[in-house]
């Protein structure tokens, strides 16, 4: 799903508070596979809730961020970029079965009941769910809406840094798909990106997201913590969370400190991830599945969960089995003979973006 959609070759740009992140992927040797890549950290107040407060200085980043790219150089100016989970809308709803352009109409006149703003404020754009299992006798169609206000404001920005928006989709979107098999799952699956500015939690289960919702929770607030605690300065408190990670069997010494510094943020995080668990298990999202024994697994991914114990630790307190997400869940298994990138080192910083570098890939299949 997206809010524009032409065909030609593109790249993924992952857009957040923090940082920009850059992917292209193309096929050598038969082989997919990402050639070029970047990060850019940004300054805070430049995107503050995934709202561009200043448009001068974004767009100096994004050039700078386009000028250091390494690998291939980029040879188009068409892009595949992301859009804030926390500034978007969206629900499974059912429709009656009908034509596809009575559909579209329809669609638009049901979602001004879900929607908590003017459907004249926001574009909106939905896909039809076709069941896993069995025959139903109506349609189940996923909407996506965000404020036209935050979507012209990137594609303003991207158009000033030389770019021109090929398609844009809310970053759940492209979590779900380089991190879902085949883009289908016959149980729920909890996908929770731990971010540097937020957490997102998304429920995807046959062959759609089902929920999703963003937790003003984020690595950055535990690295924050570590400093305040330990009275250290941020690069030192980064360092420190790298170094000794998350272990509840820690007793003493400096681990300790840390792991003691940890806990308040990532225990605020449990509370708030159970109370969506109990929000999805207490209602019905619509599914039509193979296998009714409720949530499979929890995957994780995010720069925040590059930290040693973190699976253990969700696993744990959660009581649901919890794996790292393997990035590279839909390319060739061949791709592990190729010779390591950046990205292919620390893969699940770059989740968002390799799932945008896919759509920009598969936009000219």
């Amino acid at each position: 799903m997206s809010f524009l959609n032409l065909k030609t070759e593109a790249f993924g740009l992952d857009i957040n508070d923090t940082s920009l992140k850059i992917i292209k992927l193309k096929k050598k040797h038969g082989i997919l596979q990402p050639v070029s890549f970047n990060e850019k950290k940004m300054d805070s107040g430049i995107v503050e809730n995934g709202v561009i407060k200043n448009e001068n200085a974004f767009v100096k980043n994004v050039k700078d961020a386009l000028a250091g790219v390494r690998g291939e150089k980029l040879q188009t100016k068409y892009v595949v970029a992301s859009l804030p989970e926390e500034k978007s809308f969206s629900q499974v709803i059912q429709m009656p079965r009908m034509k596809e352009e009575e559909l579209r109409s329809a669609v638009v006149f049901e979602a001004e009941n879900y929607i908590p703003l003017p459907i004249d404020q926001v574009y909106l754009d939905f896909q039809i769910i076709n069941p896993v299992a069995g025959q139903i006798d109506h349609l189940d169609v996923f909407i996506v809406a965000v404020e036209k206000t935050i979507v012209d404001s990137y594609i303003s920005c991207l158009k000033r840094a030389g770019l021109a928006p090929l398609a844009i989709e809310v970053e759940t979107q492209a979590i779900a798909r380089t991190l879902i098999k085949g883009e289908i799952s016959l149980a729920p699956v909890i996908l929770i990106d731990f971010g540097g500015d937020n957490t997102d939690f998304i429920v995807f289960s046959g062959r759609s997201i089902r929920f999703t919702t963003s937790i003003p929770i984020s690595s950055e607030q535990i690295t924050e913590a570590i400093s305040r605690k330990l009275n250290v300065d941020f690069k030192k408190a980064e360092e420190m969370k790298k170094k000794y990670g998350v272990d509840s069997q820690i007793k003493s010494g400096r681990a300790h400190a840390v792991s003691g510094a940890m806990d308040p943020v990532l225990e605020e995080l449990i509370i708030q991830i159970k109370k969506y668990l109990d929000f999805y298990t207490e209602h019905d999202f619509h599914e039509h599945l193979l296998e009714k024994n409720g949530i499979k697994k929890i995957v994780l991914s995010g720069g925040g969960v590059n930290l040693k114990g973190i699976d253990d630790f969700f696993g744990q307190r959660l009581g649901i089995p919890v794996e790292l997400g393997n990035p590279w869940e839909n390319f060739s298994d061949k791709l592990k003979k190729v010779e390591l990138t950046e990205v292919q080192k620390r893969p699940l910083s770059f989740v968002t973006a390799i799932g945008l570098a896919l759509r920009a890939t598969n936009n000219n299949d």
